[in-house]
């Protein structure tokens, strides 16, 4: 029960990063590289303290495919907050858990796994239910500004996919230890950009932005990463899949409470579609085995 309720306390803060991003007067390119850098620091600090023990054997075996997907982890970042400042919270995380759908698509061809009649009913019901929140209301169709903010909010789902597909070649390494890795490698990735940019633009760095800054570096980056790791050892898997939609439902209720940020009956049941079919595709399966072994 204790790994649950810290379980939940990570989908929570998860769960409510929109809401600070969206008042964080910078580029999405620095945001991300700052997320990138105060979360490394944090978790060094906290594997420290823990005693962790890092191999560079095994960190060298993996550094092609930790480089990668540390730079798809912080160019995710960019384009999802890029969906918050073009979008409502609520559509650019309904679009963002459209990555489920994408790992099922391309895992065929990448994992070679196969494709089941839940799945391809799933992923239907998923590209359904997208249709309706890009449509919106008749009465009331989107704006040209809201459908580039679910498309960033697509193009982070793609690439969120391809760590998910990545980290399935990842040996060895525990998840606070790839995680870790994953952001060093981030900031490392985006460092570049951020020069070519002409660097953090200092003037707009006053007392709130400095302090929403380290709110989502220290506690939705290294907090969050270090409690959802250490609580999921414990955990089922199916339970872990359930309580993952604390996250997308945190942020949909947060957007509508605190920034009046209304969705219409058809966008609601689009969002159910996508949240709805990601979820029976991860426990479908098994509830339909355990059924047919009671019967």
């Amino acid at each position: 029960m204790k790994d649950q309720l810290k379980f939940i306390t990570a989908m929570l803060i998860f769960g409510t990063i929109g809401v600070f991003v969206k008042n964080i007067n910078l580029p999405s390119l620095d945001i991300a590289f700052l997320r990138a850098v105060i979360g490394c620091v944090f978790l060094i600090c906290a594997g420290f303290i823990m005693g962790q023990t890092f191999s560079p054997t095994i960190i060298k075996k993996n550094i092609r495919i930790l480089l990668l997907s540390g730079a798809a982890i912080g160019f995710n970042w960019i384009l999802l907050f890029q969906a918050y400042k073009y979008t409502t919270i609520a559509n650019a995380t309904l679009s963002y858990y459209f990555a489920p759908m994408f790992v099922m698509i391309l895992s065929p061809l990448i994992l070679k796994e196969r494709l089941t009649m839940i799945k391809i009913v799933c992923i239907i019901a998923a590209i359904v239910g997208l249709f309706m929140i890009l449509n919106g209301d008749s009465t009331a169709p989107l704006s040209n500004t809201h459908l580039v903010g679910i498309g960033y909010g697509l193009a982070a789902a793609a690439l969120y996919a391809s760590v998910i597909l990545m980290n399935k070649f990842i040996k060895g390494l525990s998840g606070f230890e790839t995680t870790l890795i994953q952001l060093f490698m981030a900031g490392l990735v985006l460092l570049p950009s951020l020069l070519y940019n002409q660097g953090i633009p200092l003037a707009s760095l006053n007392g709130q932005v400095v302090l929403l800054i380290l709110v989502v570096g220290i506690i939705h980056t290294g907090l969050a990463y270090l409690i959802y790791f250490s609580s999921m050892k414990e955990i089922k898997g199916q339970t872990i899949a359930i309580l993952s939609y604390i996250d997308p439902v945190t942020a949909v209720f947060l957007s509508a409470v605190l920034l009046g940020e209304a969705m219409t009956y058809s966008q609601i049941i689009g969002g159910i579609l996508i949240l709805g079919s990601t979820f029976l595709s991860e426990t479908g399966e098994g509830l339909i085995q355990k059924i047919t072994k009671s019967a």
